[in-house]
């Protein structure tokens, strides 16, 4: 299976470096020097990382063969795609790589259906499950520990305890305004 694991940003001195957009979690097991990743296009790759480094917050990395600015320009917005065994977890307890979510079923914690992860969106604050429904409407669940309550593989399900209006129409509205309707000061 094939993971976009980063995208080139702007070359980087004269050198041939480039920045680079880190979108994994295991950057230290993705972009090591030595590895080897497919690109998007994949006429510019693939591309072997020859060495890396931290500067100023953002890593560079250099490829086999990208000597010059010219040559690291010239990738500016190529995907580096890694690939992953399917089989293979990440390293952290409750982490999960979204190919493992995508399609399992979501439940609440009483068995009622909400639908099927169709999609991880990866915001900046947190990620969204993409839930369609049953009835082909979507629903948006944060994946927070607060709501997504369990991760079963096995099973193949998310259960999630939403708060009221989430998945429904039922969301409890406190009013300002006292309920005799008594508007006088």
């Amino acid at each position: 299976m094939q993971l976009v694991v980063a995208r080139i940003g702007r070359a980087h001195g004269i050198k041939g470096e480039v920045t680079v957009e880190v979108r994994t979690d295991e950057p230290e097991l993705r972009l090591a020097p030595g590895a080897v990743l497919a690109t998007d296009p994949a006429s510019a790759g693939p591309l072997t990382i020859e060495t890396g480094r931290v500067h100023s917050g953002r890593l560079l990395l250099r490829f086999a063969g990208v000597t010059d600015r010219n040559a690291a320009e010239a990738l500016r917005n190529t995907l580096l795609i890694a690939e992953v065994d399917p089989e293979e977890l990440p390293e952290g307890e409750d982490e999960y790589y979204d190919h493992q979510l995508i399609d399992l079923d979501v439940v609440t914690e009483d068995g009622t259906e909400v639908g099927r992860i169709t999609e991880i969106s990866h915001l900046p604050t947190q990620d969204l499950f993409i839930v369609e429904r049953p009835d082909g409407g979507e629903v948006l669940i944060p994946f927070v520990e607060e709501i997504v309550t369990e991760i079963d593989l096995a099973e193949q399900k998310a259960v999630i305890a939403p708060p009221p209006g989430l998945i429904d129409d039922r969301a409890e509205i406190a009013s300002a305004r006292d309920e005799s309707g008594d508007d006088s000061a």
